[in-house]
């Protein structure tokens, strides 16, 4: 199957409009006179393209997509109906009201992204506006995915599952981390991986995933996931490193595959030879552990609850000191939604409120961190149905001997 007989790159304009009347009518009832967008997922998400743009949506009337850089591209790709030039920020009172509409009393902002530098220029250009955050907003109606983005992220996790398949190829004793690592991402990227995982936290960065062997993928690091590993440098300080991948010790391949766009979520464990055995019960735990939280969450749910009984069952199987990390900094969460970015709604973690709805998407990541042998468990990506979480990624769960 050939990339261009899969979807189309253009976002179908229903779609669009369909998410522009989701948005304005989140406004009109937060009285909300429009928004401006700037970030690239939340662009995309909305117009359809990401060039250099920024994109005014009233609580009424047209949405109107002002582009700094390329204008053309911008008019191809975008469902937007009015696509015009513009040079600065500073234009955009003007155009407003070139074209009939009102200086906002409260206008919209992607707060949690937003630079400050950006923020304080609008202060200064809508000095009688009051600037109201709506991430929290945009971030909930991108949780729900409609059945065209639900299609792609099908995709995606099929191409996970090669991915998978492939890693099963190419792992040899004595290969290095970033070797191995190489070899699969090249694959993946000649599959269609976009190359870009994007994330919504500030400072977090991934690089298509995490390949790493032994102890190595117990070492934590700064990101927000259960495992770390040691990298290439301290400039990067995660995923895989330089040292060499031996015999009879889990090695974790945890990969994102983006495709146009959207997110598959995807860990397998594999082995060159067999494991020890109490690291296979490990990794039995963790999957008797997914199918427990996957027939329980259900729409109406909370992702908090869904987090406590996650730690209710890895505590009952004996492994309250190694679940989702292995010290005081272990993470506090289970799983999390994906899409177009790898940390959308919602956080399986505790104490979050929001309930799971039908159309959401979530990586689901039970695992087990044991400092100085090794991390065991499983990942996949899943949709949320009536009756619990359907799974997408098939490739094989248990341990994968070589």
């Amino acid at each position: 199957m050939t990339d261009s007989s899969v979807f189309s790159d253009i976002t179908p304009a229903t779609e669009i409009r369909h998410r522009i009347q989701q948005f304005q009518s989140m406004l009109s009832q937060k009285g909300i006179d429009g928004a401006l967008i700037l970030q690239n997922s939340d662009l995309y998400y909305f117009s359809g393209t990401i060039q250099q743009s920024q994109l005014f949506v009233p609580a009424e009337g047209f949405p109107i997509l002002m582009v700094r850089k390329n204008i053309e591209r911008a008019q191809t790709e975008s469902a937007i109906q009015t696509v015009i030039p513009f040079n600065s920020p500073k234009q955009i009172p003007d155009i407003l009201k070139s074209r009939g509409i009102s200086t906002p009393h409260r206008l919209g902002l992607e707060l949690d992204v937003l630079p400050a530098q950006l923020y304080l220029n609008f202060k200064n250009l809508f000095l009688q506006t009051e600037l109201i955050d709506i991430s929290h907003q945009i971030r909930q109606i991108r949780s729900i995915k409609s059945s065209y983005e639900i299609q792609i992220i099908q995709e995606a996790a099929r191409r996970s599952d090669q991915v998978a398949g492939f890693v099963y190829e190419i792992l040899k004793e004595g290969m290095t981390e970033i070797e191995a690592a190489g070899k699969i991402e090249a694959y993946a990227r000649r599959l269609g991986h976009q190359g870009i995982v994007r994330m919504r936290l500030w400072g977090s960065e991934l690089f298509y995933g995490h390949l790493m062997s032994g102890s190595s993928a117990a070492i934590p690091s700064y990101l927000a996931s259960p495992t770390g590993g040691r990298g290439i440098s301290v400039a990067v300080s995660q995923g895989a490193g330089s040292g060499k991948i031996q015999s009879h010790e889990p090695i974790l391949v945890d990969y994102v595959f983006a495709y146009k766009g959207y997110l598959s979520d995807h860990t397998r464990i594999f082995s060159i030879g067999s494991l020890p055995d109490d690291l296979i019960q490990a990794h039995l735990s963790m999957l008797s552990l997914q199918n427990v939280i996957a027939s329980e969450s259900r729409p109406g749910i909370s992702a908090g609850q869904i987090y406590s009984r996650a730690i209710e069952l890895a505590n009952a199987s004996g492994y309250t000191e190694n679940f989702m990390g292995a010290d005081e900094q272990r993470i506090r969460f289970v799983g999390h939604g994906i899409g177009l970015e790898l940390d959308e709604y919602p956080f399986l973690a505790a104490g979050q409120d929001m309930l799971l709805q039908e159309g959401m998407i979530i990586a689901l990541e039970p695992k087990l961190i044991f400092p100085g042998r090794g991390v065991v468990g499983i990942e996949n990506t899943h949709m949320v149905t009536p009756n619990g979480l359907h799974r997408l990624t098939m490739f094989e769960e248990n341990v994968t001997i070589i």
